[in-house]
């Protein structure tokens, strides 16, 4: 892998929307233990409310997962890496990256408002779409 590629792969990781089509990992070795990082968020994603305790246990994940986010830009930095290798590593990173402001917004409940907003105006938008089917049906008709 050249170091143009490498400083490519991690300039990404610093871009505004880096998370954009980044998948939380399903599972990611912390401190020499296997967690279950994309069930874990999905979880607290689907809770109406997140209890106090929780978001302690939030804020300790928080704090695992940018070690580990860490410890892995860095190995992307520093390591010879093949270009299969780094770009393995980097999916990686930005998937602990999106995992952590997830975590974040579940954690503050921006990702509940936002959630509710896109669901409104998905509403709204199939509303709208019925009611252009239902003109355009009745003009056929005609």
């Amino acid at each position: 892998m050249s170091e143009e590629e490498r400083r490519q792969l991690l300039s990404a990781l610093h871009s505004r929307l880096f998370w954009v089509g980044q998948r939380i990992p399903n599972h990611v070795e912390v401190e020499g233990k296997d967690c279950p990082l994309h069930e874990y968020v999905w979880e607290l994603i689907r809770k109406d409310e997140i209890t106090p305790e929780e978001k302690e246990q939030i804020d300790n994940c928080i704090k695992l997962i940018s070690g580990k986010e860490e410890e892995d830009e860095k190995e992307l930095e520093e390591m010879a890496l093949t270009r299969d290798e780094a770009r393995a590593l980097y999916h990686e990173t930005a998937g602990l990256l999106r995992a952590i402001m997830d975590l974040r917004d579940i954690e503050d409940g921006s990702l509940k408002e936002r959630t509710k907003h896109f669901q409104e105006k998905f509403a709204d938008q199939r509303v709208r779409d019925a009611k252009l089917w239902l003109e355009f049906l009745k003009e056929v008709k005609k």
